[in-house]
């Protein structure tokens, strides 16, 4: 990982289920884990860097910080969504610049995912 001056670095999410998040995200997006106990995961593969932190008193928040990932294919990414257990929150919508949907993932994290056509 290069770090780069004013640049998001890394990016952490509370996590709730260690094996439900690897299966998830491996499956429907191809990211790769390394377990650091119980209570920490983190991901490479994304376009950045980050974890899945189990911290006491911290909890999946609505609205909290959206994270956008881009697809080619809005279509085929959101079948693998849906065939991995994600639940769809926001089906797919147009906006200025393309299209996207919003989803929670099984810690009950919301993300979404656009993509220009």
């Amino acid at each position: 990982m290069t770090n780069v001056h004013n640049s998001i670095n890394y990016i952490e999410f509370p996590l709730v289920d260690n094996a439900k998040t690897m299966e998830f995200y491996t499956a429907a997006f191809g990211w790769s884990f390394q377990v650091w106990g119980e209570d920490y995961l983190s991901f490479s593969g994304a376009g950045v860097e980050g974890g899945f932190n189990r911290e006491a008193g911290v909890t999946p928040g609505k609205p909290g910080v959206l994270v956008v990932l881009y697809a080619d294919k809005l279509e085929t990414t959101l079948a693998q969504v849906r065939a991995h257990g994600a639940t769809v929150v926001k089906e797919p919508f147009a906006f200025p610049g393309g299209r996207r949907f919003h989803f929670t993932d099984p810690n009950g994290n919301e993300l979404a995912v656009w993509s220009e056509n």
